[in-house]
């Protein structure tokens, strides 16, 4: 009976050991498939934004809202003096509808096809506005659906419960223009002018709250080539940017 007593006790601790290791194994191979399926994520993001894709409507069916925080900045002030703040609001976008207020008049532009997100993705973080004489900073990022999500989360699933439970995750996008040591040749300002920087920051898993978990990866890659600056094809005044890469400017 002692044996058989002790033989009960070595394996009782051996169970407890083992439940308690099994959540934190659990959550290893929850977090690894989350960042293996972000990776795949990002290269056709990256792609997208690097190519100036204008025909990818199917991003409608995993990005559901863009936002964008920007701040306006006078740069009209003395030398060294530092700019000052004309306004700061946000602009929202929806399948559904939006709330603009850094257009005036505000145009009504929900995100119903990929030219339109692509071309708020690729959005300079600096922009100057010649009309109005002000440089806007943009901190611009998507709430999108995983891709690679199961088959019972994705469209044409329309239940919205099972939706809100579905893996997704925000991806903040900058670009931002590559500066150069040298401006004053003509080297430097052409370099300037053809040559940016796209940074996607993946902050998951996105909470009801609207906030991010803990899980979070950047990615950096140059595109060489004309940042071009056009409108939708409705023709409101909302600005779209999309790279050609086969295309360079040279700088004045």
């Amino acid at each position: 009976m002692v044996e058989i007593a002790i033989s009960l006790a070595i394996i009782a601790f051996a169970l407890v050991a083992i439940i308690g290791v099994l959540p934190l194994g659990l959550d290893v191979q929850k977090e690894n498939r989350q960042e293996t399926i972000i990776n795949q994520d990002v290269g056709y993001f990256m792609d997208a934004i690097r190519n100036g894709a204008r025909g990818l409507d199917d991003l409608t069916n995993y990005v559901f809202a863009i936002t964008n925080w920007w701040t306006s900045y006078d740069t009209n002030v003395q030398p060294n003096a530092p700019w000052r703040v004309v306004d700061a609001d946000y602009d929202g976008y929806s399948q559904f509808g939006s709330r603009v207020k850094s257009v005036k008049p505000s145009p009504f532009f929900p995100i119903t096809n990929g030219f339109r997100i692509i071309g708020l993705l690729s959005t300079p973080k600096f922009r100057p506005d010649l009309n109005d004489g002000v440089v806007y900073s943009n901190y611009l990022f998507a709430y999108v659906f995983l891709f690679g999500a199961s088959t019972t989360e994705k469209v044409p699933q329309s239940d919205k419960s099972v939706r809100a439970l579905a893996f997704s995750y925000r991806m903040i996008s900058e670009n931002v223009t590559v500066p150069a040591y040298e401006t004053n040749s003509a080297y430097g300002k052409n370099l300037q002018a053809n040559l940016n920087e796209v940074r996607l920051v993946f902050r998951w898993p996105l909470l009801p709250n609207g906030t991010s978990g803990n899980g979070r990866q950047s990615y950096r890659s140059l595109v060489g080539g004309q940042l071009l600056k056009t409108n939708d094809f409705y023709q409101t005044r909302q600005p779209l940017y999309f790279f050609e890469p086969t295309t360079f400017v040279t700088a004045p």
